[in-house]
């Protein structure tokens, strides 16, 4: 059907009340009606996510529905087994999160699978470990992430508790789009699964043994307990797993910003719930003023990202992922190494967009670096494979997108765990009388001057998708020889597995096929240039090293310019 139609066939449908009356506002126009239903929201390999809303481009009861028939039908097909595993589900605090998990169970009973429902808000990671934990068939957590308010989506796992890779995803989006009325998708009543153990609440006993999990992180004594932490949970889910471990690990001057606590999902008190954003930390900036705080900890209401800012003299400077990464993944290896734990074996995982500092300190401990895609599937994909092959031990994995995960009990990245790691490290370094600052620094003294960039470009609705196609096709048509001045020497196009040298010698690119271009210069910086798998985002990423810090900034601006223009 064209837009119009699916329109009005809509608008025969008995709807709630709230979606009717939104749809009786669509009538004169005409704009609305054709973003709200020229196409269904888009499954990707990072599951749904769309602006909340009538509509087939909208996330609603009915699209919710039709991702949960899509999922039901591919469970099915694994059999009898698979069913009886069933789904984990959780979700955050965000606006019909709770709404959609319960109706995702619905469509599953109805389909006779089972399910395990959260009968509160929590983190995705813990999602992630509780499939692992009561080894069910797949995981389901309703969830935008850092999106502002209006967004929510749908996040599917796969039975190893990671976000499902391609194979799979492309298994439900076929049985999704075989699905010719959503409005005919059968749902069952809760009260009828209960009485026939299909439908099950979940939450104390999993809380315990995740919090147990999160308790093995703890392995230096040698920290100021008494150091003051600022903890913002941004209305999200973070906020009992985060306090309660900090708690638990024997930090006693852990103060939360009360308002934030909240749990509400049109997020009161910011405009983007998300951590990589300064603004997000205002309220936590005033409270840590008051107490006088050393590190202030946000979460996103999934509690999947970490942000972290730390005091530097009258005010706080927030740390880039890039740098909170690279903290992190030396302290681990430090601590390890000082202890006689460090594996001869061991290997850390990032991304092909994150900074190539963790790959120079990785380096320095003999520790191998392993590169994969944007998105931690990937990471948690390797994960995977070191278990099964034997080939590395994993110690850590993150990416520049605030994205983190120490100990593979869950397979997603975790700011719950890293919250606890952070406030431990930056103990350790207050003991020293350093702080994360000055750490950070006598790392790029002892490893040069990395400073990275992102610039992401938005582009909303149908055109704004043939805008991003068009940026990357017209790179591929043009290849550029030099940027900035600095001679482009190698070109991995990820889309073709391709890298071309700047003789023109080609090799293959062994990782899964992906729409992303990367350009290495011959002084070592890189672009790579991404659309965004969840977001109506095009996103540029820089990455530059140089002896000074003013150099490096200098470079990057310069970077910035030539590739924007």
């Amino acid at each position: 059907m064209m837009s119009l139609e699916l329109y009005k066939y809509w608008q025969q449908q008995q709807l709630p009340i709230y979606l009717a009356d939104e749809l009786s506002q669509f009538m004169t126009d005409d704009k609305a009606i054709e973003e709200g239903f020229y196409q269904y929201v888009s499954f990707g390999t990072g599951g749904m996510r769309g602006i909340l809303g009538a509509g087939t481009n909208r996330m609603n009861i009915y699209t919710i529905r039709r991702v949960a028939e899509g999922l039901s039908r591919y469970i099915s097909s694994n059999g009898e087994k698979a069913k009886k595993r069933g789904v984990a589900i959780a979700y955050d605090t965000r606006n019909f999160s709770y709404e959609f998990a319960v109706e995702t169970a619905r469509v599953l009973g109805a389909h006779k699978i089972t399910s395990y429902v959260y009968k509160e808000a929590r983190p995705t990671p813990q999602l992630s470990y509780t499939v692992r934990e009561l080894n069910t068939f797949a995981g389901v957590v309703i969830t935008a992430s850092h999106n502002p308010k209006q967004y929510n989506g749908f996040k599917v796992y796969g039975e190893d508790g990671a976000q499902l890779v391609p194979t799979g995803a492309n298994a439900i989006i076929e049985h999704m789009d075989q699905i010719e009325d959503i409005f005919t998708i059968k749902v069952a009543e809760v009260t009828e699964l209960e009485q026939k153990g299909l439908f099950n609440w979940i939450l104390e006993d999993l809380d315990e043994k995740f919090m147990n999990n999160l308790l093995t992180l703890k392995n230096n004594n040698a920290i100021d307990y008494n150091m003051k932490l600022v903890y913002t949970p941004l209305h999200g889910a973070g906020l009992v797993p985060v306090v309660e471990g900090l708690k638990q690990f024997g930090f006693n001057e852990v103060h939360v910003v009360e308002e934030q606590a909240v749990q509400d999902g049109s997020f009161p008190t910011v405009m983007y719930p998300n951590p990589e954003e300064a603004a997000a930390f205002s309220m936590a900036i005033e409270l840590g003023n008051q107490i006088g705080a050393d590190l202030l900890l946000a979460t996103d209401p999934d509690a999947d990202r970490l942000g972290v800012a730390v005091r530097k003299d009258d005010s706080y400077e927030l740390l880039t992922g890039n740098q909170l990464g690279a903290l992190l993944l030396n302290y681990i290896l430090q601590t390890k190494q000082e202890k006689g734990t460090l594996p001869t074996d061991g290997a850390m995982l990032k991304t092909i967009v994150t900074s190539e500092l963790g790959t120079a300190i990785a380096a320095h401990y003999d520790v191998k670096t392993v590169n994969t895609l944007t998105g931690f599937k990937y990471i948690a994909e390797k994960i995977a494979e070191f278990e099964m092959t034997k080939a590395h031990t994993y110690l850590f994995g993150y990416e520049e997108s605030y994205g983190y995960l120490i100990e593979s009990f869950a397979r997603d990245k975790d700011a719950v765990q890293v919250a606890l790691k952070v406030a431990e490290m930056a103990a350790y370094y207050s003991t020293q009388e350093k702080t994360l600052l000055d750490a950070l620094e006598e790392l790029y003294e002892q490893f040069g001057y990395y400073k990275e960039a992102l610039v992401s470009k938005v582009f909303e609705g149908k055109d704004g998708q043939e805008q991003m196609k068009s940026i990357l096709n017209n790179f591929r048509l043009k290849m550029p020889k030099e940027i900035a001045g600095v001679t482009v020497v190698r070109v991995e196009d990820y889309l073709t597995g391709i890298a071309t040298l700047q003789d023109g010698i080609t090799e293959p690119i062994d990782l899964p096929k992906e729409n992303v271009l990367k350009f290495v210069l011959e002084d070592n910086s890189w672009i790579a240039i991404r659309p965004s798998g969840t977001e109506p985002k095009c996103k540029f990423y820089f990455g530059v090293v140089r002896e000074t810090a003013e150099r490096a900034n200098h470079i990057l601006a310069l970077l910035k310019e030539s590739i924007l223009e």
